[in-house]
C-alpha cells in the first residue's frame, strides 16, 4: 500500500470512529427536542418541543435542586480528595520510611475491593454515626462524599506524577527555610498543576455520575442527586423519554464544560507532564 493510500486509510478509520462515538450525543441532544413518541420511532431529526421538555421538566419535577446537590457534593469531594490524595502521594514519593512500600501496595490491593463489597458495612457505619454525630450520618451530604474523600487510584496518580517532579526545587526551597508545608504548597501544588487538573477531572467526573452510594445512603427526596432523579423518571409505567433526556442533557452540561475547559492540562496530567 502506498503512502498516500495509507494515510486515506487511517483518516477514514478515524472519521468513521469519531462518528460512532459522536453519534449518542447526537441523538441525545436531538431527542431532548422531540417528544416521547417521535424518541421511541427513533426519529433523528431535530424536532420543535425543547421549550416545552424543559418547561414540563422543571414545572413537574425539581431539577435544580437536584443539580445543585449535585453541583456541592461534587465539587466538595473533588477538592478534598485531590488535596488529600495528593498530600498522600507526596508524602510516599518523597519521603523515605522502612515499610513504605508495604502500605501503598496494601493501598494498591484495596482497589481490588469491590464497592458492593463494602455496601453494607458502610451503611451500617454511618447508621451508627447518625445517632452520634447526625451531621455525617444517613441522609446527609457527608455521608455521600466521606466514603469517596480518599482513593488509591489518586494517591497511586500523584505519587506517579511525582517521580518526575524535580526534587532540586524542594532542596532549594529548604535552603531557604520553608516549612514541609511551605514546600508543599508554594513549591509542589503549582509546579503540579496539570496533574491536579487531571485528577480534579477524574474525580469530578466519578463524583457526578456517582449513583449506587448516594442510592443507598440518600432518603430524602430535596437532597437527591441528578443520577437519582433521572433514575426516577425512568420508573414510571410510561416514561417520558423527552423528559428524560432532557434531564440527561442538562446533567451533561457541567461534566462537558470541565472536561473541554481543561482539556490540555488533562492530557498533560495524564502523561505525566511536570508544568
Amino acid at each position: 500500500m502506498n503512502k498516500p493510500m495509507k494515510k486515506f486509510c487511517t483518516y477514514l478509520f478515524l472519521v468513521v470512529m469519531a462518528i460512532i462515538f459522536a453519534f449518542p450525543f447526537y441523538f441525545l441532544i436531538v431527542s431532548a427536542t422531540n417528544k416521547s413518541s417521535d424518541i421511541m420511532q427513533g426519529v433523528l431529526t431535530p424536532g420543535t418541543y425543547f421549550i416545552e421538555n424543559l418547561r414540563n421538566l422543571t414545572s413537574q419535577y425539581d431539577i435544580w435542586t437536584a443539580a445543585k446537590n449535585s453541583l456541592v457534593i461534587s465539587l466538595l469531594q473533588t477538592i478534598l480528595s485531590i488535596f488529600l490524595a495528593s498530600l498522600a502521594g507526596y508524602g510516599f514519593e518523597i519521603h523515605q520510611s522502612k515499610g513504605k512500600e508495604i502500605v501503598f501496595r496494601i493501598l494498591l490491593l484495596s482497589m481490588m475491593i469491590p464497592f458492593a463489597a463494602l455496601m453494607v458495612p458502610l451503611f451500617q457505619m454511618f447508621g451508627t454515626l447518625s445517632a452520634v454525630a447526625p451531621i455525617i450520618g444517613i441522609d446527609t451530604i457527608s455521608a455521600v462524599i466521606l466514603p469517596y474523600l480518599s482513593t488509591a487510584f489518586l494517591i497511586f496518580f500523584f505519587r506517579q506524577n511525582t517521580k518526575m517532579f524535580p526534587k532540586a526545587l524542594l532542596e532549594a526551597g529548604r535552603i531557604d527555610g520553608l516549612s514541609e508545608l511551605g514546600l508543599f504548597f508554594r513549591i509542589y501544588v503549582p509546579t503540579m498543576k496539570t496533574t491536579y487538573a487531571a485528577a480534579g477531572i477524574i474525580a469530578f467526573l466519578n463524583s457526578w455520575n456517582n449513583y449506587l452510594w448516594p442510592l443507598i445512603v440518600i432518603q430524602s427526596p430535596s437532597k437527591q442527586t441528578l443520577p437519582l432523579m433521572i433514575s426516577n423518571l425512568g420508573s414510571s409505567y410510561t416514561p417520558d423519554f423527552g423528559l428524560m433526556m432532557m434531564a440527561i442533557f442538562i446533567a451533561t452540561i457541567p461534566t462537558a464544560f470541565v472536561f473541554f475547559a481543561l482539556q490540555k492540562y488533562f492530557v498533560a496530567g495524564m502523561l505525566g507532564s511536570v508544568k
